[in-house]
């Protein structure tokens, strides 16, 4: 029954994000163990769309850790669980709740020796800078303490690069790197101090080359730089490889000729959608005190209150005009929607 919901929630989220995407490119995916306890290691940029997008295009079923403010209430705590997320406590959820993650990270040991995937982001929350920050240690004290007491377990960490055109546009674009596995047994050393601080460089390191890296010391006009020369961001060693150069060798994206008629559909789309674009726009969007948060509200909204009016219509017009005129609408909803999206 619980892998009857799991793939019911990923098929409904997949279809969700072919229709907020306009494209979604998953590189390496044969890079990722079938059949060995996992550790996912990724960048976090995008709030919660990063971690649906390890959820909806990873190739297995994973437990998440999430941060502890979003399980106050019952109802979402319970829902939040029954999709394998894991609460995990941090400092301004107040010191004493700390002592809470101890059963955390014994619970991801036990899972990890029944052989399951977790996925945690190491940078320890999210930022819309494109560059990989310092990584906290919280990830490095589940992989010792699970090889502390499995010593034998043949533990994997797998580095994911996320990348998106632009985070905070719709539609946006996105693409997700898989790197190579790594054994988490080659950071066991007499010198637990030492271990840490190589599986901690390595992991950055890895990060560094599936996801764009600009230095913290020239970000801002690194950034301005890049976006002068329009570099395709869904191509972060082609980005990587023009901040090195001095920015002499860089790919540029192929600019496209169809804006206009792009707009025009964006616009129709709209205008379709009127209701719960002005919910969006009035309501939702100017409460998001976060910008990381912007496009997974964006998400949340397209997966419940758009689906809802689109059937709400395609009801009202079957009840008063009949089922092709009924059926017509929905069509042409799709068809819209499809031509504003993915062009």
């Amino acid at each position: 029954m619980k892998k009857l919901w799991l793939h019911s929630v990923r098929t409904y989220l997949r279809l969700g994000m072919f229709f907020y995407f306009k494209k979604v490119v998953i590189h390496h995916i044969e890079n990722v163990p079938k059949d060995k306890p996992v550790l996912f290691l990724g960048n976090h940029q995008n709030a919660l769309l990063d971690a649906l997008l390890i959820a909806v295009y990873g190739p297995r079923f994973s437990f998440f850790l999430t941060r502890a403010a979003v399980f106050k209430k019952k109802f979402v705590s319970k829902l939040l669980k029954s999709l394998q997320m894991l609460p995990v406590y941090r400092i301004r959820d107040g010191w004493n709740n700390l002592t809470n993650n101890n059963a955390i990270f014994e619970t991801c040991s036990e899972l990890l020796k029944d052989g399951e995937a977790i996925v945690i982001f190491p940078e320890g929350n999210h930022n819309l800078a494109r560059r990989v920050r310092p990584l906290s240690k919280g990830f490095t004290r589940i992989v010792f303490d699970t090889l502390n007491k499995y010593p034998d377990m043949d533990l994997q960490l797998v580095p994911v690069g996320l990348n998106y055109k632009n985070a905070l546009g719709f539609p946006d674009s996105t693409a997700m790197f898989f790197g190579k596995p790594i054994a988490a047994k080659r950071f066991v050393s007499e010198r637990k101090t030492e271990g840490v601080i190589k599986l901690k460089e390595s992991i950055q390191s890895e990060l560094m080359k599936l996801t764009t890296h600009i230095p913290q010391e020239h970000y801002q006009n690194d950034l301005k730089r890049l976006l002068a020369l329009q570099v395709d961001f869904l191509k972060p060693q082609d980005v990587n490889t023009c901040i090195k150069s001095g920015f002499t060798n860089c790919e540029q994206k192929a600019k496209s000729n169809i804006n206009g008629l792009r707009t025009l559909f964006k616009g129709l789309l709209i205008f379709n959608l009127i209701l719960p674009y002005t919910i969006w726009k009035l309501i939702i969007e100017p409460k998001i005190t976060e910008l990381e948060f912007k496009s997974t509200f964006r998400f949340t909204v397209a997966l419940t209150l758009v689906p809802f009016w689109v059937l709400l219509l395609t009801f009202v017009l079957l009840a008063y005009f009949g089922w092709f005129i009924a059926l017509g609408y929905f069509s042409l909803t799709l068809v819209l929607a499809l031509l504003a999206i993915k062009l």
